[in-house]
């Protein structure tokens, strides 16, 4: 079958972010599947017809993949494993570059299912990448396309990825709107469809709590617990403590805020996944910090924070979450002067955050200048606050900002 075979199999198993082990099974060793990938064995009917299981596809499409590469077809395949590389390295830009152009060749020569992958990896890098508004706009054709509307696998991933770049950009109406739409499609049969379900389960709860929709969030929450078994993969269970953690947190039940991070931080490993420990001691850090729990293990995850954060490379945005994150914590401990100093430097660039995070920029602002005895700087700070929340649809935040105004006239 030479090569044809062997680049189809190794793209359509990246797509579906198996490793080689995984789509092998308990059947195939991972060698094994090398061996197949880099043409060195040639697959039996019986392997084209365990793989095509694997995979969720029919056997006959798998067993086509004996045919020879077209020069197109070949550009396009190796552009696609560039992409996923080029993901594999966080190099984000370059991810999105080589998926555009793997997903332009795969729709000139009629590779419907290529061009879907491609576009949705695309998508998914601009979002990591801080293109909020673009990688929507790239989601919005992947959601009005046929393949997505047939399949509810693909229309699960591409709601709950969309789902987070309205979180991202601060729409939390319209986060709302698509989380709720993958979470109900349902978990499916696949790991790769059950993760995107508790993704969409997670931004959901996000973008609930975010909006003051605590009730709600609680109830996704209690829906997220009953999902860990003793056969979670320790990753997946850590994030999903994560999750329970935040919504306790903002609920002010410290005590199971604490209990959830606790496990999470057991449970997520920065060997597997450096970035997803990085935002796990921001996020940790931030609710902690928010909930008042001022301690040293708060502390400790700033600076893991800011430690990872430098070592995988932070985005503008996440640099100025970490200062924020700092400049809370100075707050909290009376450092008022190092707090505004971070402060003012967020607030000279406040369009890189979302609006719901630059209201929180603009708040904590307020409750400095107001310490400091800066009424008419505390009050405009407020009010900025109020703007920005009401613009994320955060109301009760912006109810509270309302608040904190009133009481800097009195």
């Amino acid at each position: 079958m030479g090569s044809s075979f062997g680049d189809r199999l190794k793209q359509e198993r990246l797509s579906r972010n198996l490793s080689q082990g995984e789509l092998g099974g308990e059947l195939y060793s991972a060698s094994y599947i090398s061996l197949l990938e880099n043409a060195h064995r040639e697959p039996t009917t019986e392997i084209i017809n365990q793989l095509a299981e694997q995979l969720q596809l029919a056997p006959s499409a798998v067993a086509a993949w004996e045919r020879p590469n077209f020069p197109a077809e070949s550009e396009y395949l190796r552009l696609s494993l560039c992409a996923r590389q080029s993901w594999d390295t966080r190099d984000y830009l370059g991810a999105t570059t080589n998926a555009k152009a793997a997903a332009r060749l795969a729709c000139a020569n009629d590779d419907v299912v290529t061009w879907w992958h491609m576009t949705f990896l695309a998508a998914t890098a601009l979002l990591r990448n801080g293109d909020h508004s673009e990688a929507a706009a790239v989601l919005g054709k992947l959601l009005g396309h046929s393949l997505t509307l047939e399949s509810d696998a693909l229309g699960l991933r591409a709601n709950q990825v969309m789902a987070a770049a309205k979180l991202a950009q601060g729409n939390l109406v319209e986060a709302i709107s698509f989380a709720t739409a993958a979470v109900e499609i349902g978990s499916g049969d696949s790991l790769e469809e059950f993760s995107a379900y508790l993704l969409a389960l997670q931004t959901l709860i996000g973008a609930l709590t975010e909006a003051g929709r605590l009730d709600e969030a609680w109830t996704q929450t209690l829906v997220l617990a009953d999902s860990v078994t003793d056969e979670t993969p320790p990753q997946m269970a850590g994030e999903i403590h994560w999750v329970i953690g935040n919504v306790a947190f903002i609920r002010q039940d410290v005590r199971t805020g604490l209990e959830h991070h606790a496990k999470a931080g057991r449970l997520l490993s920065p060997a597997a996944d450096l970035s997803r420990w990085a935002q796990f001691n921001k996020a940790t850090a931030w609710v902690r910090l928010m909930a008042g729990v001022v301690e040293p293990a708060t502390l400790q995850a700033i600076e893991r924070s800011e430690l990872a954060h430098s070592v995988v490379g932070a985005t503008a945005v996440e640099t100025l979450e970490v200062s924020l994150l700092r400049a809370r914590w100075n707050y909290l401990n009376g450092d008022l002067t190092g707090a505004l100093a971070l402060l003012d430097t967020i607030e000279s660039q406040p369009e890189l955050l979302a609006p719901h995070i630059a209201g929180d920029s603009a708040l904590l602002r307020g409750s400095a200048l107001q310490a400091s005895a800066r009424p008419s700087d505390a009050y405009a700070a407020f009010e900025c606050a109020r703007d920005r929340f009401t613009q994320a649809g955060a109301l009760d935040r912006a109810a509270d900002a309302q608040e904190l105004m009133a009481g800097v006239r009195i």
